[in-house]
């Protein structure tokens, strides 16, 4: 093979780095930790995922991906499908209208906007879940969902600004 070939097929890997990680975040938020409860509340890692790569990256995670992944996670979180999929495609819009505002802002901006955004998030969610299912769905759940998120956030963002300064420089 030449090293034509080898360029492209770098270049192609790190250009599906931020669906291929966010599509991992789908995957671990799936898998059972057999701790009563914690499924109920665990935090949304693919909506911080898709978060972060609509302010620095969204060339690299289109909108028909975002809506990929949340069918991906309708159906592996057990909500009726198409919730996830609104949700993530209107975060994704938000962030987009914003994108501007959040480049070059410090962590505690981007965690400020993180938290509305996701408290807007989880609020369309728990509507349509709740209308879906014709009957409330207790907030309880939500609201430590939520915090659990928000909580995790700087970590997972942390994550991410290294993994595009190690590897997606060059795209």
């Amino acid at each position: 093979m030449t090293s034509g070939l080898w360029h492209r097929m770098d270049l192609l890997a790190r250009q599906l780095t931020p669906s291929m990680l966010t599509l991992a975040l789908v995957i671990i938020n799936a898998v059972p930790l057999h701790v009563p409860g914690l499924s109920r509340i665990a935090p949304l890692l693919p909506l911080m995922a898709i978060y972060h790569w609509a302010i620095f990256r969204p060339r690299l995670l289109p909108a028909w991906v975002v809506f990929l992944i949340g069918l991906l996670q309708d159906v592996l979180g057990g909500t009726p499908v198409g919730v996830n999929a609104l949700v993530f495609l209107a975060v994704y819009g938000a962030v987009l209208s914003q994108k501007r505002f959040f480049m070059g802002k410090s962590i505690a901006i981007l965690w400020l906007g993180f938290a509305l955004i996701a408290a807007g998030a989880m609020t369309i969610s728990w509507t349509a879940v709740s209308l879906l299912s014709v009957g409330l769905v207790e907030p309880q759940t939500l609201i430590f969902q939520y915090l659990l998120t928000l909580g995790l956030f700087p970590t997972v963002a942390w994550l991410f600004v290294h993994w595009q300064r190690a590897f997606l420089r060059q795209v």
